[in-house]
């Protein structure tokens, strides 16, 4: 069977212009191919009720369909030479199996409101995959935080020794970060969770078509409801999951960075396992923290996604444009470069060793001058009398620390609020988790023959 593309009529492009446009979707695609098979057995099952699909034509699509489904599952999908992405794919498969029916699918969409439905249904299943990941790192922190909370370390200010801290303190800082970043997460996902079938080439279809009804079929919270502001939305709705992306990635870049800094033999408040790091050609003593070198600079990559998908939609008109093809590829890989990032550092963080007794050292005394000064307030000397004071000590060589610590209010280091930052994470995880038990459910129904 010939192979043609979906918009072809009797002249063909140049082979130069077809490789340049086609880009590199038929390495990306595939990637899209289980979420283009469900998004059309959504779509074919609203024909079948609009009228616009016999029903017998409408089982044997759907049996077909579910079989590749599970074939890709298994196996993947591979986009034939001629053929130019997963949807000229699909169709194509069907049509050699069932002849005419399979090219009655493509009634009433466009590629357009097509490649959107994939990759929404694609990010909403990345990000289910990226919850799971974080909550793991999420998980490891909050231990660790639990095991050192009364291990003591130097806090800095301008990179200089400022006031006592806690390797407690310090991990837990990183839970909470990323307790946040899920919020974020969150929010684009509510974004995301919003169905662009029937929009077609962005301004709809004089076919009847039930958009409500392929919403609730692939698990949508809603429709988006203006067809054009559908199509607006490719490259927005990227651009803001890439900002909860770089939002995790910042976290992973700053603790990736303490981490780097700290294991140097200047500090020495952690280490590591030989096999965890790497050696020097020349430098027989060297440790290396490359993996944590590594994952600071591709989560600095990741954090420059944003801009660059701006800068690829800035000032496009309304209406498709194929500019926005461009953003898959770098978009898509994204995905897999942070649950990359995210799995090292919880196997890093698996044998970190901590270590004890760091505020004893000569260099670290005068993290203790605020407690002096502090304690100077509570016998009833104005701070500012009381400032002058230990300042004056630091100055002529007479001042000695005074180690007793007694910090006690909330988030400090002697009440972490561990249970308090746990619960803050478990609320975006049972909203996941639910979501994530929905959709299940409603692609399950979807496959049933």
């Amino acid at each position: 069977m010939e192979k043609k593309k979906l918009w072809q009529k009797k002249a063909t492009s140049l082979k130069d212009i077809e490789v340049f446009t086609i880009g590199r979707d038929k390495e990306l695609d595939p990637l899209l191919a289980p979420f283009d098979v469900l998004g059309s057995i959504a779509h074919i099952k609203m024909l079948e009720k609009a009228g616009l699909l016999e029903t017998g034509d409408c089982a044997k699509l759907t049996k077909e369909l579910s079989k590749l489904y599970r074939s890709i599952q298994k196996e993947g999908l591979v986009i034939e030479d001629g053929v130019e992405d997963v949807h000229s794919q699909v169709e194509l498969l069907l049509t050699q199996t069932l002849g005419e029916a399979g090219k009655k699918i493509h009634s009433g969409r466009s590629r357009n409101d097509q490649v959107l439905l994939d990759l929404k249904l694609y990010m909403r299943h990345q990000i289910f995959d990226l919850v799971q990941k974080v909550e793991m790192l999420f998980a490891r922190l909050i231990e660790l935080s639990a095991e050192h909370k009364d291990i003591l370390m130097p806090g800095y200010t301008h990179l200089q020794v400022a006031m006592p801290s806690s390797f407690g303190l310090w991990f837990s800082a990183f839970a909470e970060s990323l307790a946040d970043d899920l919020l974020v997460l969150e929010s684009a996902y509510r974004v995301i969770n919003r169905n662009p079938l029937g929009s077609a080439a962005g301004y709809g279809s004089s076919f009847p078509l039930d958009r409500q009804m392929t919403s609730d079929l692939l698990g949508f919270e809603s429709m988006v409801y203006n067809v054009v502001y559908a199509q607006m939305g490719r490259g927005k709705t990227e651009r803001i999951l890439a900002h909860a992306i770089a939002n995790i990635s910042d976290t992973l870049a700053r603790l990736s960075m303490d981490i780097c800094l700290y294991m140097g033999q200047d500090y020495q408040f952690f280490s590591f396992p030989d096999e965890f790091t790497t050696g020097s050609s020349i430098m027989p003593h060297k440790k290396n923290p490359d993996v944590f070198e590594l994952i600071r600079a591709k989560s600095n990559k990741i954090k420059a996604l944003p801009n660059e998908i701006t800068m690829i939609t800035t000032n496009l008109p309304t209406g498709y444009h194929r500019d926005l093809q461009v953003i898959k590829e770098s978009f898509m890989p994204a995905f897999s470069q942070i649950n990359d990032c995210l799995s090292l550092t919880v196997l890093m963080l698996s044998k970190i060793e901590v270590r004890n007794n760091l505020l004893k050292q000569e260099k670290y005394k005068y993290l203790f001058t605020v407690e002096e000064v502090n304690q100077l307030v509570l016998s009833g000397i104005p701070f500012r009398d009381a400032y002058r004071m230990v300042g004056e000590k630091v100055e002529n060589g007479t001042y000695k620390p005074n180690r007793n610590l007694e910090h006690t209010h909330a988030g400090s280091i002697g009440n972490l609020c561990l249970e308090e930052i746990q619960g803050r994470m478990n609320q975006s995880i049972s909203f996941f988790v639910s979501e994530q038990n929905k959709i299940r459910q409603c692609f399950e129904d979807l496959l049933q023959v």
